[in-house]
């Protein structure tokens, strides 16, 4: 059976190279990187090498990386940090209602403590407008989060632009670059965000590890409390394989950028393609110009069919793909995101995020698309529903 995977957008398998980059210090170099004899000074300047590679990727000062433990901590710590570092000037945040759970969970956990949060609205694409933003600022107004790259539909946020209105009113603006870094360039200087998330395991680097941008001068609260690790805002042992690793894996991601990108962009429009030529009433959720999409991207609604039954079908069949339900998490309701962007409740259950790689080929789509075509057919035959949703949505 072939093993087919699609689902490079919750993770990453870890590149032969960096793995290689990073077995050494798994047992050769063992040390503390916060220990003072020799065994603690070689760790430590693996770190620091690592934190210059890492800032000079993305184009900011090696003082302004801070090392975590990957994408959700990141945000927790820029969010809470900050917002707890500047209750006395406002309590308002801005953030959009298709953030990832560890941005709205973080902000939903804050209005407990009597923040005010303002939600906005995107676009039918999944896009945050600037005029949205601009509406929504207040003078009690401290921070806006806004996501750089959607994790389900792939919508690029114009984070320049908005970054540039925070900036105007003297905001700090937040920016969860998780599916964004790796995939698409990211410059820090250009972008003009005080903060910005990334993980290493959504770009070939190791799970469990991930960086933090802070720009100098911007303050937050200590996040972890224990020993003055990373400049005394979050404290435990630094996790030298893996930052080693993230570090190696955003430079070969940046230097192999271009090559990969056309590659899997031409195998994700081909199977992009051949699903809305071949398969009857659908939704392609996201943008269609492909400019503002990253290039692995895809989602697709099936009308009248729930997404597991299509999910567990394929993984039979050897593809791997994710659900664009969270009903696989234990819960009932479609994605937020899919709600979000106008896509009708009973029709979001039967979505699903097909995430292209670097090692992924035509024929791959090719064998994924003839076997979605035949589990379409036999889930539609078998749902109560389907007739009757075509008459309700208009035959779409």
């Amino acid at each position: 059976m072939k093993k087919i995977y699609l689902d490079h957008g919750a993770t990453t398998a870890v590149d032969s190279e960096v793995l290689q980059k990073m077995l050494p210090y798994f047992s050769d170099v063992f040390g503390n990187g916060s220990s003072q004899h020799f065994f603690g000074r070689e760790a430590l300047a693996a770190i620091d090498t690592a934190r210059e590679d890492v800032a000079k990727a993305l184009n900011c000062k090696s003082s302004e990386i801070y090392f975590v433990s990957g994408g959700s901590e990141a945000d927790n710590m820029a969010i809470k940090g900050y917002a707890l570092a500047h209750k006395d000037k406002g309590n308002h945040i801005i953030t959009s209602k298709i953030e990832h759970p560890a941005v709205l969970e973080t902000c939903r956990k804050l209005e407990k403590y009597g923040f005010e949060v303002t939600y906005l609205d995107v676009d039918k694409e999944g896009f945050v407008t600037p005029q949205a933003l601009k509406a929504a600022i207040k003078d009690t107004t401290i921070l806006i989060t806004i996501m750089m790259v959607n994790n389900e539909i792939g919508t690029i946020e114009p984070i320049k632009e908005l970054a540039s209105i925070a900036k105007e009113h003297k905001i700090a603006f937040h920016t969860d670059a998780v599916q964004a870094v790796g995939n698409i360039p990211v410059d820090i200087q250009d972008l003009g965000v005080d903060m910005l998330s990334l993980s290493a395991h959504k770009f070939y680097g190791p799970k469990g590890v991930g960086v933090l941008y802070k720009k100098n001068g911007v303050r937050i609260q200590r996040f972890l409390d224990g020993g003055e690790q990373e400049r005394n805002l979050r404290a435990s042992t630094l996790n030298t394989p893996g930052i080693v690793g993230c570090a190696e894996a955003l430079k070969k991601a940046i230097k192999n950028m271009d090559e990969n990108n056309k590659k899997t962009q031409a195998v994700r429009d081909h199977f992009v393609e051949r699903v809305i030529k071949e398969i009857p009433h659908i939704y392609y959720n996201g943008p269609k110009d492909v400019t503002k999409r990253i290039p692995g991207n895809s989602d697709f609604s099936f009308i009248g069919i729930e997404g597991e039954g299509i999910l567990f079908h394929l993984d039979i069949n050897g593809i791997a793909v994710s659900s664009g339900s969270a009903c696989s998490s234990g819960s009932l309701d479609p994605s937020h995101v899919l709600l979000a962007i106008g896509i009708p409740m009973e029709v979001a259950h039967g979505s699903i995020r097909f995430s292209f790689g670097k090692e992924n080929t035509i024929e791959d789509a090719d064998y994924t698309v003839d076997v979605l075509k035949k589990t379409v057919e036999q889930l539609r035959a078998m749902s109560p529903i389907y007739e009757e949703l075509l008459k309700e949505l208009g035959n779409v």
